[in-house]
């Protein structure tokens, strides 16, 4: 069974509002739209998503099969401010899991607690098929890290695009 992790595609930023209510900028829908086209998602899976509004739209470009939503799968919760050097402060959030690395952002021990198993779960459920689950991109490392029992990937996670795809042999 292959787990595909889909980062959602690209985020209409709305300074002042949190990133977990950022709609899909409608300019990213073609990327989208080549992902689905790439054929590096499997034709049959079971899908699933966060409940993010980016991570929901991209789903729906992305299959027309049923998608379920899992609210566990939602992202490392954080304020909408603008942060200078958000890469810097998501590196300090993996140096300093316990902690927040900014005012108002949720430490990233309790979004692993939380997304992690929600995955093994669906894993379980699902252990047959191939699963498609779309949701973000430091929520994806975490899982990641904790399937292959590998220290986080910062540099991927860096790398991600929006949309982007990482798999997973379970």
């Amino acid at each position: 069974m292959t787990l595909h992790l889909v980062r959602h595609g690209p985020s209409a930023q709305a300074p002042g509002t949190p990133a977990a209510e950022w709609d899909l900028d409608p300019a990213g829908y073609d990327a989208v739209w080549a992902l689905r086209s790439s054929g590096r998602l499997p034709a049959r899976a079971a899908w699933f998503t966060s409940p993010e509004p980016k991570a929901v739209q991209t789903a729906q470009l992305l299959t027309d099969a049923q998608v379920g939503v899992l609210p566990d799968l939602r992202e490392h919760e954080r304020t909408g401010e603008w942060i200078e050097d958000f890469p810097a402060a998501v590196r300090r959030a993996f140096d300093r899991p316990d902690e927040p690395a900014v005012d108002g952002w949720e430490p990233l021990a309790a979004c692993r607690d939380r997304v992690v198993p929600a995955v093994r779960r669906v894993l379980e459920v699902h252990g047959d098929d191939d699963v498609v689950l779309v949701g973000h991109g430091t929520a994806w490392t975490l899982v990641v890290a904790d399937l292959t029992g590998q220290p986080p990937d910062l540099d991927r996670w860096a790398a991600l695009a929006m949309p982007d795809l990482i798999t997973v042999d379970v």
